[in-house]
């Protein structure tokens, strides 16, 4: 017979106490335009291996990789305190 057995971290991990803090929440909330583009940069490439990729898809995925990096560039700009002219980032 084998017993189940908790690993002591794994269980106190998602503690009350473990709540993330408002500085972490506030990053999280920085960075979610970056995450999101590069949600979309996913859900491109995996549309384009479901089919025979054409036009469309190079299309999209072009698309989606162009706003990723503009999302990064303007995380990384916003980090700085810096930011192009003309708010071209």
């Amino acid at each position: 017979m084998s017993h189940i057995v908790t690993v002591q971290e794994a269980v106190t991990a998602f503690a009350d106490w473990m709540e993330p803090t408002d500085a972490e929440l506030d990053a999280i909330e920085l960075e979610l335009p970056a995450i999101l583009a590069d949600v979309d940069l996913v859900d491109a490439e995996i549309a384009a291996l479901e089919r025979i990729p054409g036009e469309l898809e190079a299309r999209r995925i072009r698309r989606a990789r162009r706003k990723a990096l503009a999302a990064q560039v303007a995380l990384l700009n916003q980090a700085a305190g810096t930011s192009l002219p003309g708010d071209a980032a």
